[in-house]
């Protein structure tokens, strides 16, 4: 895998860290391995990074490993800056609403506390 980052992954306050901390270490590391995928690569395959579709340019960072699924919502900042919100293990093939509407929340708050600085 290339070394050259090609896009900035910022932890919007402790979201995605309190949600990581609760993973086991096969899922910790799939997970550092997929941030560093998106972080190098210029295309990242949909099976790791994909739009989420009716949200406000939300993005979805997803791993599996075995049957277990878990998915963490990102957006853009400023090119290609990619911020990581919310973390969940998904138990259905329908994403929560109630996980997109606080991705949605937060994604507001932040641009909200970026405009007052």
């Amino acid at each position: 895998m290339n070394e050259n980052f090609i896009r900035e992954i910022y932890y919007y306050k402790s979201f995605y860290l309190d949600f990581f901390v609760t993973l086991n270490p096969d899922v910790k590391r799939k997970f550092n391995w997929t941030l560093k995928l998106i972080a190098t690569i210029d295309r990242v395959p949909v099976k790791y990074f994909k739009h989420m579709g009716d949200t406000t340019g939300l993005f979805e960072v997803r791993v599996e490993v075995g049957s277990d699924i878990y998915r963490v919502f990102s957006f853009f900042d400023e090119g290609q800056l990619i911020i990581l919100l919310n973390g969940f293990q998904k138990k259905s093939q329908k994403t929560p609403r109630n996980e997109i509407e606080l991705a949605e929340k937060l994604k507001k708050q932040y641009f909200d506390e970026k405009s007052e600085k």
